[in-house]
């Protein structure tokens, strides 16, 4: 039997259990369709309840925030008070019923059992989850406990729950001390339910700018809504002359100061600029006072100046009170906390144990986001390390920082590592788990040229012309693929296509069999993922380059789990269409049937009866292709760039790529119009790409 809801709970505040949520959402959304989000009791109006409105809105649920919750805590107390017990139950039993009947799976959170006791001598989430025939999972608080308290704790919810009759899925024991950790792995197992561990992260109890900004209704005057996804470790109020002052600033001070000290002000930025100074979270400014317009213009016109600077009504005594208060939360926006919690829980836990266990339906339908959420998955299966040669760009070291803090896969960056430092210190991001070499200081520089010499001096090419190609941060990351040292390579945010693909032709070369490099897209309609190929590579593709693309686009969409059903794509379907394009598609078609007998194909097909059924019943019945086709090729560049634009912009789809295909070793080339998403996304397809032989 197939669970349809899960219930998640603690017994104390504080104690992370919306971070599991999280988790458990994350890895719902990679296999179930419709996931509804239900709290039985929430703590206040449900228009401020914020971890409401960061599920509907980071996991984009289809949910309207009423089918959220069914009671707020003081209706429970009130119908507790009257023994009115059974109306809550067959209440919160009615509100779980409407959304169990409209999406696949329900992930409940419960409030923690502290807020009840006043009321109620009983575990009331326990009722809940009984009556809802939930599958339960316990969230325990781990911090400041010892291992002998923690063990204690543990058996009392794992008899509590047993004896109430509830399938116990496991316990996540959070915020734990490194001392009870190390206990904890090296004892004995106590009890039969599954333990995942997640010790203390300092940063997810710490507030961001963006936190102070919400909070206390700040004005932004200075940088960019991703300026406030930086960390405050602490607020600091500088009142000090600026030669006093510089002896005081540490990593992640928010540093408070009256609007109207401009000298502070441009102490503070240029200390944060300055390589021999600690990164600076922000400048919060106080008294309602905002620096004159040609103040800014000076600031704002220095390319290196890029914290983010606040302004508040209050004055620097009040504000510091205030921000003493700002509870730490998170928000669909913090982009750098969400991926920093979602590592954190992925490490913790046994996933594919944990699914086995959830036991949910699986579906035909893959979402967007699903397949998003797959790609974390399968790239943490076998981890493999991917350089990347644009250290320098701002987007690719804050792409770095979310991989990194995803711990998926091991990063490898090309330049002065002090530079790069010092740069993503000053974006307040931390890259300290990335490698970061500098190739004009390798010891394999020499013998990188010794090798691209070997490969293309029957090319006419000279030694001194290798020497230079290396330089080329393009070059020595190919090569660094080549030999071993990284599995895989993304370029193309500052450098062109043909400046990323050339020495991956020249050094890495195609795989056996495969003559030419082509490109697909992972096209990301609302309820399936389609791959359309070449729409970014081969300008006017042969009969066998046709076949060729045909046969690495099955076996690309094989390793994203998508089953190869491939339509050979042009203007006539089946045999009513002459013509040299046509034959072209024919012929293709053939020699691909008769390389790979094994690969579903149809073509020439039409576009509609490729991906219509109802279409396909009159053009092509029976087919095993039409109406369900997973893999489109095009006949040439032209048609295939312009219709996967088309979809794109129309339909709203999610377009992922291109991925290149054919290579021996996986490179990947960005559009220098990318954004943070597409290299995140970039470098998790060919960390995929490198754990599998043929690419």
């Amino acid at each position: 039997m197939n669970v349809k809801n899960m219930y998640i709970a603690s017994q104390e505040p504080n104690a992370g259990s919306f971070i599991v949520t999280m988790g458990i959402m994350e890895l719902l959304k990679s296999r179930v369709g419709k996931i509804a989000y239900f709290r039985p009791v929430i703590e206040e109006d449900p228009l401020h309840d914020t971890a409401i409105h960061f599920m509907l809105n980071h996991f984009n649920l289809d949910q309207r925030i009423e089918s959220c919750y069914a009671f707020e805590l003081n209706e429970v107390e009130s119908l507790l008070a009257q023994e009115k017990e059974h109306y809550l139950i067959e209440r919160i039993i009615e509100l779980y019923r409407a959304l169990e009947s409209e999406y696949d799976f329900v992930l409940i959170q419960g409030l923690n059992q502290s807020l009840y006791s006043k009321v109620i001598n009983y575990n009331l989430n326990h009722l809940i989850a009984k009556n809802l025939q939930s599958l339960y999972l316990s969230v325990i608080s781990g911090h400041h406990k010892t291992y002998e308290h923690l063990s204690t704790e543990i058996t009392l919810e794992v008899t509590a729950i047993k004896n109430q009759h509830i399938e116990h899925l496991a316990i996540f024991i959070n915020r734990l001390d490194p001392d009870a950790h190390r206990h904890f792995c090296d004892a004995d197992p106590f009890c039969d339910v599954p333990l995942f561990f997640m010790t203390e992260i300092d940063e997810l109890d710490r507030i961001t700018m963006g936190e102070v900004k919400h909070a206390l209704q700040c004005d932004q005057i200075v940088g960019g809504k991703a300026d406030l996804d930086r960390i405050v470790r602490r607020p600091k109020i500088a009142a000090m002359n600026v030669e006093h002052i510089l002896d005081h600033f540490e990593e992640g001070d928010l540093i408070i100061v009256p609007g109207d000290r401009l000298d502070i002000i441009l102490t503070v930025l240029y200390a944060n600029a300055s390589k021999k100074f600690p990164s600076i979270s922000g400048i919060l400014l106080t008294g309602g006072l905002t620096p004159p317009e040609r103040f800014l213009d000076l600031i704002t016109g220095v390319n290196s100046i890029n914290i983010p600077i606040l302004t508040i009504r209050y004055d620097t005594y009040r504000t510091t009170q205030l921000i003493d208060h700002i509870p730490a939360t998170l928000r669909p926006e913090q982009t750098r906390k969400i991926a920093l919690a979602m590592g954190a829980f992925m490490n913790a836990v046994n996933i594919e144990m944990l699914q086995e266990r959830i036991r949910t339906s699986h579906s035909s339908v893959t979402t967007p986001a699903m397949f998003e959420y797959s790609l974390y998955q399968r790239a943490r299966q076998v981890r493999k390390r991917i350089v990347l040669p644009e250290s320098d760009d701002e987007r690719i070291l804050r792409a770095v920082e979310i991989v990194l803090r995803r711990d998926v896969v091991d990063l490898i960056l090309l330049g002065d590592p002090a530079a790069v430092l010092h740069h993503a210190t000053a974006l307040g991001l931390d890259i300290s788990k990335a490698t970061i070499i500098d190739p004009a200081h390798s010891p394999w520089m020499e013998g990188y040229v010794d090798d691209f010499y070997a490969l293309r001096r029957h090319k006419g090419l000279s030694r001194q012309t290798a020497q230079e190609a290396m330089t080329h941060s393009t070059y020595f990351a190919t090569m660094m693929v080549h030999h071993g040292e990284a599995d895989g390579m993304v370029s193309g945010a500052l450098h062109t296509t043909q400046e990323t693909v050339l020495p991956a032709l020249q050094i890495i070369k195609t795989a056996p069999d495969i003559s030419l490099v082509s490109s697909l897209f992972f096209m990301c309609l609302d309820t399936k993922v389609l791959v359309y190929s070449d729409c970014a590579l081969i300008q006017d593709p042969t009969a066998s380059e046709l076949a060729e693309i045909a046969i690495a686009s099955a076996q690309s969409a094989k390793a994203f789990g998508i089953e190869p059903r491939i339509a050979m794509l042009s203007y006539s379907t089946g045999t009513s269409g002459k013509g040299d394009d046509v034959d072209k598609v024919r012929l293709a078609t053939q020699i691909v049937k008769n390389r790979r007998p094994d690969l579903l194909i149809e073509g020439p097909i039409q576009y509609d009866a490729a991906i219509d059924p109802d279409v396909a019943r009159i053009k092509l019945p029976n087919n095993p292709v039409a109406g369900q086709a997973t893999i489109f090729i095009f006949p040439d560049l032209n048609t295939g760039n312009n219709t996967y634009k088309a979809v794109q912009r129309s339909s709203g789809a999610i377009a992922i790529g291109p991925m290149l295909q054919g290579l021996k070793k996986p490179v990947n080339d960005l559009s220098r119009g990318c954004e943070i998403p597409d290299i995140v996304n970039t470098i998790l397809i060919t960390a995929i790409q490198a754990q599998s032989e043929t690419l």
